[in-house]
C-alpha cells in the first residue's frame, strides 16, 4: 500500500520556499490516463461560494505545476506573479451548489481558502527550476497567516487515487474527502461542533494554550516549537521513560518485514531482526513530533517501518508500557498527561477516530487517509464549522 509517507514525504514547509519539489518520491511515475473529476462542495455554513477559493497545486513529470479552471495543467512559472509579488491560481467556487474541476494525473495539495486569496509566490528553486513557496499559516510573518486556509493532499497515477485529509502543519477549516471507485470511502468527516471543541481541548492543555491562533487555526506543536510558542522539552521525561522501559527487558516491533528485537544501552535503542542490525539514538521531543531527525524513515522496507512505529507509540505515549508494537487499540493512546494533545484533539473530532495529527499516524492504520486503484470521482467537501 502507498502511504502518505511515500508519496508525500520529504517536503519541508517553510515560510520562504515551501516547495513541493521532490514530494511525490518513490511513487509510480503518473499515467496518461483521463482527468477524474473532483468536485467541491461548500456546506461549512460560514462562508458563501463567493467568499472561497480553491488551488490545486503540485508536481507532475518532474516539475511543479498547477491546475487552471478548465483542468488543464499548466507549469508553474516566475512570470506567473503578478504586480503584487503572487501568483493568482485561485479557482472560484460556482455561484451555487457543488463546483467540478477535472483532475490530471499529479501528486499535491487541494488549497482551500475562506474570506480572501492565497498569497502564493513563484520562485526558483535550489536547481533554479520553477517552483512554489507554499503558505505556512503557522509562521507569524507568512503572507498567508491572516488567511483561513487548508488543505487535503493527493496522488493520482497509474495506481489510482491516494489522498488524505492531514492536521500535520495545523488544522483551520473542517475538511472531508468522498472517494468512489472500486469501493465507496469517505474520511476525515468531524463530528458536530468538533472544530470549536478541537480548538477549547487543545486550548485547555497545558502548554499548548500558545497554539491555538484565535479563532483561526490550531498549529501543530512542532511548528509552535520552532516558533517559541511550544517547550522543546516537552516530551524529554517521557521519551527517557521509554527508553529506560528497555534496558532489561526486550521490547518487540513488527512490521511487513518481520519482527525485530530491541534492547537500550545508554541513549541507544537497537533492534536485531531482518537485514541485520538496527539502532536509533533516543531521540528529542522535536525528533518525535516531526517524525524526523533520528526518527526519519527512509523508504528502504526495513528501517523506514521501524523508525515510524517507534514515532507514533512515542506520539501516542504507547512505548514505554507496551513492549510490543505497533499497538492496535486506541484506547491506550493519549493516556499520560505528557501526551501529544494536538493529535489526540484531532482524533476525538473525527466520526471514525482517524486523523493526520503527526506524520506517522497511519501506523497501524490511524490516519484520515484512502486509496482506490479504479478511481471514478473524488469530492473535497467543506464541512460545517
Amino acid at each position: 500500500m502507498i502511504t502518505r509517507r511515500t508519496l508525500l514525504g520529504g517536503i519541508a514547509a517553510t515560510a520562504a520556499t515551501a516547495a513541493l519539489a521532490g514530494r511525490a518520491a518513490g511513487a509510480p511515475a503518473p499515467r496518461a490516463a483521463g482527468p477524474l473529476p473532483l468536485h467541491i462542495v461548500n456546506a461549512s455554513g460560514a462562508y458563501a461560494n463567493t467568499s472561497a477559493w480553491v488551488y490545486v497545486i503540485g508536481n507532475a513529470g518532474g516539475q511543479q505545476v498547477r491546475v487552471t479552471p478548465d483542468g488543464r495543467l499548466a507549469p508553474v512559472a516566475l512570470a506567473d506573479n503578478g504586480t503584487d509579488g503572487f501568483t493568482d491560481y485561485a479557482i472560484p467556487l460556482a455561484g451555487s451548489g457543488p463546483t467540478t474541476l477535472q483532475l490530471p494525473p499529479m501528486s499535491g495539495r487541494i488549497y482551500v481558502s475562506l474570506g480572501g486569496k492565497l498569497k502564493i509566490k513563484a520562485v526558483a528553486d535550489g536547481n533554479g527550476k520553477p517552483a512554489l513557496a507554499y503558505p505556512a499559516g503557522w509562521v507569524a510573518g507568512d503572507p498567508n497567516f491572516d488567511v483561513l486556509h487548508d488543505c487535503a493532499e493527493f496522488t493520482y497515477d497509474a495506481s489510482g487515487m491516494h489522498c488524505n485529509t492531514t492536521m500535520v502543519d495545523m488544522f483551520s477549516v473542517p475538511l472531508a474527502l468522498h472517494l468512489t471507485g472500486a469501493a465507496d470511502q469517505t474520511t476525515g468527516t468531524l463530528k458536530e461542533g468538533a472544530r470549536a471543541k478541537v480548538f477549547a481541548d487543545v486550548k485547555a492543555a497545558a502548554g499548548f494554550d500558545r497554539l491555538v491562533v484565535g479563532d483561526r487555526r490550531v498549529i501543530a506543536p512542532g511548528h509552535g516549537l520552532d516558533t517559541g510558542l511550544f517547550a522543546a522539552d516537552y516530551l524529554n521525561s517521557a521519551i527517557d521513560e521509554a527508553w529506560s522501559a528497555y534496558t532489561a527487558k526486550d521490547l518487540k516491533v513488527t512490521t511487513n518485514a518481520g519482527t525485530f528485537t530491541g534492547r537500550t544501552k545508554g541513549d541507544q535503542l537497537t533492534f536485531t531482526g531482518p537485514g541485520g542490525t538496527l539502532s536509533f539514538t533516543k531521540p528529542s521531543t522535536r525528533d518525535v513530533l516531526f517524525c524526523d531527525g533520528v526518527l526519519a524513515a527512509p523508504n528502504d522496507g526495513i528501517r523506514g517501518p521501524v523508525a515510524a512505529v517507534l514515532g507514533a507509540a512515542l506520539n501516542r505515549s504507547t512505548l514505554a508500557t507496551h513492549a510490543a508494537q505497533p499497538v492496535t487499540d486506541p484506547a491506550a493512546f493519549y493516556a499520560p498527561p505528557h501526551t501529544n494533545h494536538y493529535s489526540r484533539a484531532m482524533h476525538a473530532a473525527t466520526k471514525d477516530g482517524k486523523a493526520y495529527g503527526f506524520a506517522f499516524d497511519d501506523v497501524a492504520g490511524f490516519a484520515s487517509y484512502i486509496e482506490d486503484p479504479a478511481p471514478k470521482e473524488l469530492t473535497l467537501t467543506l464541512t460545517p464549522f
